[in-house]
């Protein structure tokens, strides 16, 4: 597990139903490669975020695969309808079977 990975989520707590909203997404985490080498010589493990879900309410969102050259810290911006109230599940999953999920409710109002 790659350690001081922390999942953000900036989304509207209310919304109107039909609305579009703007969703942000930040997710902590080193990105190795696997190319690097640490102070001994050894080959540093592979160790990237490969793919992020956003689902609501069992609907999917949006389904993002990554590959090795994507920076650090992967942000990501999108607009979501919002058909009513309910919960959207982030998920980013990494290349050593780690998952990372964090859950935002949004309210009809």
């Amino acid at each position: 597990m790659a350690s001081g990975v922390k999942p953000r989520v900036k989304a509207p707590k209310k919304a109107a139903a039909g609305e579009i909203v703007t969703i942000k997404t930040l997710i902590s985490h080193k990105m190795e490669s696997g190319q690097r080498k640490d102070g001994d010589g050894n080959p540093i493990p592979r160790s990237i975020i490969n793919r992020f879900t956003c689902d609501f309410d069992g609907m999917n969102v949006i389904d993002v695969e990554m590959a090795p050259a994507i920076s650090t810290n992967p942000y990501f911006q999108f607009d979501a309808m919002i058909p009513g109230a309910g919960d959207m599940v982030f998920t980013w999953y990494d290349d050593d079977g780690d998952v990372y999920s964090t859950t935002k409710s949004i309210a009809i109002g």
